[in-house]
């Protein structure tokens, strides 16, 4: 193999190992919004088993906020699913590229298949596309939670001042 091709085909096995480098870093962040998801839903469900055994003040109130709650985080949780279903595939499909790059360049009579990295490329970057798509989602459903939550906090404060005032 000539110098000028061994480095034409080393360069292009680096731009698929880059992308291999950002899946890897959006499934462990990705993970990581999974953890505090499942200790968040941990959390709620100890509040609700609390609810219906010991008498708390506002009862109903708490009761229906942790029900809005688990919705959000239902919802936040299937996309956080398909989103590390995305980046899981996208890394296989950029895995894939790095070994058609290799194999169409050392197995000649595999050079037919020259397109056959590009598919792989092309399909990895669309899939790993939804997924941030997906996340962006998810982003905002947290800050519309998170909203809910903190009306959730205030109008028990404000339950609370009345009951003081009276």
């Amino acid at each position: 193999m000539e110098r000028s091709t061994g480095l034409a085909l080393l360069s292009a096995m680096i731009t698929p190992a880059v992308l291999i480098s950002a899946c890897g870093t959006l499934i462990f962040s990705t993970s990581t919004r999974v953890a505090r998801i499942v200790d968040r839903v941990r959390d709620i469900s100890a509040t609700i088993e609390r609810l219906a055994t010991e008498p708390i003040e506002f009862h109903q109130e708490r009761r229906m906020a942790m029900d809005r709650q688990l919705a959000f985080y239902t919802d936040r949780a299937r996309l956080i699913q398909r989103a590390l279903t995305s980046f899981y595939s996208s890394l296989g499909l950029f895995v894939a590229t790095t070994l058609a790059i290799g194999a169409t360049a050392f197995l000649p009579h595999l050079a037919w298949l020259g397109w056959l990295p590009n598919v792989f490329g092309v399909s990895g970057a669309l899939v790993l596309f939804y997924g941030c798509l997906l996340l962006i989602r998810e982003a905002r459903l947290a800050f519309r939670a998170l909203d809910e939550e903190m009306h959730a906090a205030l109008t028990l404060a404000e339950l609370y001042r009345r009951k003081r005032q009276s």
